[in-house]
């Protein structure tokens, strides 16, 4: 599945203000619940930390990438956020980050989880493409470039 097929221009949030990884985890469950109505937003962020626990989704290049698994849910969700300034997250390079896209799938559905998150790790791994994801500046421009980019 491609991001451009679960993101959505409610999932989209563009130079978000947070200083910690703790808060753009709850910046991402928050846009997240306004999609995902069977799961509460406290559920979702405790989706989110039980997979940090087993290590950083800090891909490297100021990239992370989030994801959790939905008990009870039959669709996949994606949240991308861009932050004013980049955070410490624990990355796999050490380096602070600032482009997040995080994924919330079905429990039952680990192989679509696998392929969705290698396509969303290729389509970040362009230059170009995250590149022109970190100029954006309102949310429809870069839910635009992502139904392009796809």
């Amino acid at each position: 599945m491609q991001l451009s097929e679960i993101l959505t221009t409610n999932t989209i949030c563009c130079a978000v203000q947070v200083n910690s990884k703790k808060r753009i985890l709850e910046k991402i469950c928050q846009l997240a619940a306004m999609q995902i109505t069977t799961i509460g937003q406290d559920d979702l962020l405790a989706s989110l930390l039980e997979r940090e626990k087993m290590g950083s989704t800090g891909i490297g290049n100021g990239i992370a990438i989030p994801h959790g698994r939905l008990p009870n849910s039959s669709n996949a969700v994606a949240v991308l956020i861009t932050t004013q300034e980049a955070i410490d997250f624990d990355a796999i390079d050490n380096k602070c980050v600032d482009v997040f896209v995080a994924l919330f799938v079905p429990e039952d559905s680990c192989e679509e989880h696998l392929k969705t998150l290698q396509s969303i790790a290729k389509l970040l791994s362009n230059k170009k493409v995250i590149k022109q994801i970190r100029k954006c500046t309102d949310n429809q421009t870069l839910y635009n470039l992502i139904q392009q980019a796809n």
